[in-house]
């Protein structure tokens, strides 16, 4: 590379260019293909990472840029009250049995963590990193910074989580014989987040309504749970 092509590639600018260039290339490939695999978070993921070893930029400046885009995912929290007052309808008519399946999904997800973590023997740290892996990217990165997990594997244990849930959503669902529509959404938004969410959209207007429901719900649920369950495991 040149100097002046080094030099380039350390402003922030470039790390938001090569961002939203990949992920623009991720939709267009997943509107073309609708594959799972190639969701658009996938694509673009794999986009910047093949640009940054081919051209040996050092990760370093990529993340200049790339940390401004961190930054706004706190923000863009406030994004999630949307669907909650959009719903509040649908929420009050089955309050119950929605937040009662919020709270399981939540429930499973943080034990099965403490629980396979402790067996494995794997690391504290690791295990902190790995509570938040169903809720949304922005909530689970506080999250994992408060329980003194290690961030980088927050994310990419969300990125597996939601991306094997958009995969398997329709044979769990096929599986489980679940067919009411409000049932689906609650278990693919509070299981797969985000990117289940997407997948539940395509299944439904009801389904995808519900899934962005229990996005923000899960997220709040996670936050008092999680504490709760590490110091009654001893963790």
């Amino acid at each position: 590379m040149t100097e002046r092509l080094i030099a380039l590639t350390k402003s922030p600018l470039f790390g938001l260019a090569i961002s939203f260039l990949a992920y623009r290339i991720g939709v267009h490939v997943f509107k073309r293909v609708r594959n799972p695999l190639l969701s658009p978070l996938v694509v673009s993921t794999a986009v910047v990472i093949g640009v940054l070893v081919a051209l040996k930029i050092p990760v370093e400046n990529y993340s200049s840029g790339g940390a401004m885009l961190s930054f706004m995912l706190g923000p863009s929290v406030i994004v999630l009250a949307v669907p909650l007052y959009r719903n509040f309808g649908l929420l009050k008519s089955h309050y119950i049995a929605i937040l009662s399946g919020i709270f399981a999904g939540t429930l499973t997800s943080i034990t099965s963590v403490l629980l396979l973590s402790r067996m494995l023997g794997i690391d504290r740290e690791i295990i902190l990193s790995m509570i938040p892996k169903s809720v949304t990217t922005a909530i689970g990165i506080e999250i994992s910074k408060e329980l003194g997990g290690i961030v980088p594997i927050t994310v990419v244990s969300i990125f597996v989580t939601g991306t094997l849930g958009a995969i398997m959503v329709p044979l769990v669902m096929k599986a489980a014989r679940l067919r009411d529509p409000v049932a689906k959404g609650v278990a693919i938004g509070t299981a797969a987040h985000a990117l289940g969410t997407a997948k539940a959209v395509e299944i439904g207007e009801t389904e995808g309504a519900m899934s962005g429901l229990s996005i923000g719900i899960a997220g709040l649920m996670t936050v008092v749970i999680a504490p709760i369950l590490l110091a009654f495991s001893g963790i």
